[in-house]
């Protein structure tokens, strides 16, 4: 404060380029100066202590960091980014395998199989704990045309991809166990049809716009039948004339003419006269 006080009012001059260079060459010269200083040190080792303490320093560290970050400015996801995002990835991944060394494969026990399926099944559980209401959204026939696109985009890079296959021949053992296997499936399929399905009626809720369905389709046949109808009517259909339709057709027409005209009924009074004739030859 006393040496304050002594000191009068200066006049401020302006930092010039040169002084800048020396300020710099003061620093490096301070710490060139610094590091010739400090001697030779010995190492020591980096106990589970130490470990902890680091951990907890970065974490320490972490949560000042984000406490002193401000409100940023969201950018926007751009597909560079995507690719360039893709293949840092996939760069940590190959370095990731590179380090890896050789390990000794454990077999799978049942109990390990068990405790895996338990831990799934827990972590199903869990999961859809956390699960929130969501609102059911419709699928319109934009989303469908993306999912099949997606789907084919999917099922090309997925051949891209494939490399080149050995074929190999189909001998006649393939044959018979291809054989084989068609007539099991097709036996296990009977099977469970008989047991699941057969004899069971399939039941489909008769909705609104079923009926509506039906209807237009009861109309749009009654409509179609109509018009065929007005079509064929007044027309024929030509059918081949051989012996044996002549013959059927000669045949009811006599019946016809037989039944029509009574010729069977003066064929029996005629024979009875001719009858009654021979007798009175006889006894005369």
């Amino acid at each position: 404060v006393l040496y304050k006080e002594s000191v009068g009012t200066g006049t401020p001059t302006p930092v010039t380029p040169e002084m800048e260079r020396v300020k710099r060459n003061q620093e490096i010269c301070s710490s060139v100066l610094y590091k010739e200083n400090i001697g030779k040190a010995t190492p020591t080792p980096v106990t589970p202590e130490m470990e902890r303490v680091k951990r907890n320093q970065e974490i320490i560290s972490s949560v000042l960091y984000k406490e002193n970050v401000g409100k940023v400015t969201p950018t926007p996801l751009t597909p560079e980014m995507e690719r360039v995002k893709r293949n840092q990835e996939i760069i940590s991944s190959v370095l990731y395998k590179e380090h890896v060394g050789q390990a000794t494969p454990t077999p799978v026990t049942p109990e390990m199989e068990r405790v895996k399926r338990n831990q799934e099944q827990i972590s199903s559980v869990a999961y859809r704990e956390g699960l929130g209401k969501a609102t059911p959204s419709p699928v319109t026939p934009e989303m469908e045309r993306v999912k099949r696109n997606q789907e084919q985009l999917s099922s090309v890079l997925y051949k891209e991809h494939m490399a080149k296959g050995t074929p190999t021949p189909l001998t006649p053992e393939m044959e018979r166990a291809k054989r084989n296997q068609e007539n099991i499936s097709s036996v296990l399929y009977s099977d469970s049809f008989r047991k699941q399905v057969q004899g069971k009626a399939a039941y489909v809720l008769d909705t609104p716009e079923m009926r509506r369905v039906r209807e237009s389709q009861k109309h749009i046949s009654t409509v179609k039948y109509h018009e065929d109808f007005e079509k064929s009517k007044g027309s024929f259909t030509p059918v081949v004339t051989d012996p044996i339709t002549e013959r059927v057709k000669k045949n009811m027409q006599d019946f016809s003419d037989i039944s029509y005209r009574g010729i069977q009924r003066r064929v029996v009074e005629m024979e009875r006269k001719r009858v009654d004739q021979d007798q009175e030859t006889l006894t005369g």
